[in-house]
């Protein structure tokens, strides 16, 4: 029998892994110098935790069997575990909080739970893997995926919003990702767009709108009028101020329209604050896979031979908080996650991530049985030297030229042959 990873699953070989890791590392780098600490969660939540309050639909969500009364299931996302670490366990003070996480008396934060109306911003960074549950009709969709992302937890504002856009867009340029555009949305002004449509129909028309799907869009059984605002809603989409110029012609209430004010401040914002104007389209068509978003929503996409990737996705949550809240007190966030899988793809075709796994730098080869631990002490004094060098040992009674056709193929430096006498003798290799 053959024995093969799960449908919708995957290994990943030591040079995919460092390709990652290389892309990893840039983001928390890049999420480090704007003063985001990374968070990690459990991969196991509640499934209750993990639907968000009916926002994340149950059938998304890989269901593990429980003996209790709740039910268990993997993350698949991390703002809902994220938002329900950080009202439950870090409230209130920000560097306290941090200190009792560290605490080695395993102390909890509950103490800070609930501290004063008043909480600080809190900017949490991670990266992770997630787990989505396929329908039956995908088998062998991918089951399991990597992020990393950042949170910016009790802070409201458009101010914060150009913050979230403008730490995206460096994380892009930082990859050297190439053809990138950001595509910004609004979710609460596109539900108040579709409000005028009946509840019967209303689904229908978001989810044609959600998959751009405009030949059934067309054939929904609506009036002229209702038909002629579905499509204006449809191709709600290009240059920001073009876009913002339609919205302005609509019937709006007064909450839509300021929306379209902090719209309009937001763009101003961004076309501001950078040497270079962001590739960035305004798209009020655009609705997030997971329904707890209540302003902005935001999309890095890029085209590569003739096919598209999202990059990232994210946008403003403010209600999420108040479902995990002791006291049910709402506070505002906003985050993103980018998709490891994706920016790998897109730098495939470059020449900007590392093509090779990382190579030893030296092998300690003991030439006799007696001077086998000698060996061992041997490599052990070289790493305690430097713990960055990458220190192998020889393992087998293999021929001097075969010890040395392997270390030519594995790109090792220097061979250490420790003689009979238990004296090193040094050989660099090309």
């Amino acid at each position: 029998m053959i024995y093969q990873p799960p449908a919708g699953a995957r290994d990943l070989l030591p040079l995919e892994v460092e390709q990652k890791r290389w892309i990893n590392d840039r983001l928390q780098h890049r999420f480090q110098t704007w003063g985001y600490q990374r968070i990690v969660t459990s991969t196991l939540e509640w499934l209750d935790t993990l639907t968000a309050g009916g926002a994340i639909q149950p059938d998304k969500v890989i269901q593990l069997r429980n003996n209790g009364e709740k039910s268990l299931g993997l993350r698949p996302e991390l703002t809902a575990s994220i938002a329900r670490a950080a009202v439950t366990r870090m409230a209130g003070n920000t560097s306290l909080g941090a200190r009792r996480v560290a605490s080695p008396l395993g102390r909890s934060l509950a103490p800070y739970v609930g501290a004063g109306s008043h909480r600080d911003p809190q900017r949490l960074c991670y990266r992770a893997n997630v787990f989505r549950n396929a329908t039956q009709s995908h088998h062998g969709r991918q089951l399991e995926f990597f992020q990393a992302g950042v949170e910016l937890l009790f802070a409201g504002g458009v101010l914060a919003d150009a913050e979230m856009i403008l730490l995206l867009a460096e994380c892009l340029y930082d990859l050297g990702i190439p053809d990138w555009s950001i595509l910004l949305g609004e979710a609460g002004l596109t539900r108040s767009l579709l409000s005028v449509f009946p509840e019967s129909i209303r689904t229908s028309v978001r989810n044609c709108i959600a998959n751009l799907d405009r030949i059934t869009l067309e054939g929904l059984q609506l009036d002229s009028d209702l038909k002629a605002q579905a499509l204006m809603l449809f191709d709600l989409r290009g240059k920001p101020e073009d876009v913002l110029s339609k919205i302005s012609t609509l019937n709006l209430d007064d909450e839509a329209k300021q929306t379209v004010n902090n719209l309009k401040s937001l763009i101003e914002l961004l076309n501001s604050s950078t040497p270079q104007p962001l590739p960035l389209t305004l798209d009020l068509s655009l609705l997030q896979t997971f329904d707890y978003y209540t302003g902005i929503v935001f999309k890095a996409v890029s085209f590569q031979d003739y096919q598209s990737y999202v990059l990232a996705e994210g946008g403003r949550y403010d209600q999420l908080l108040g479902l995990y809240d002791p006291q049910g007190q709402t506070s505002p966030g906003i985050g993103f996650s980018l998709s490891i899988e994706d920016l790998h793809s897109c730098l495939l075709t470059t020449e900007i991530l590392p093509q090779q796994s990382p190579c030893n730098d030296c092998l300690v080869i003991p030439t006799t049985d007696e001077v086998k631990m000698t060996a061992l002490k041997y490599a052990r004094q070289l790493r305690n030297q430097d713990n960055s060098l990458r220190v192998e040992l020889e393992l087998s009674d293999r021929t001097e030229a075969a010890i040395k056709q392997y270390a030519k193929t594995c790109r090792i430096k220097q061979l250490i042959w420790i003689e009979a006498d238990g004296n090193p003798r040094v050989e660099q290799l090309d």
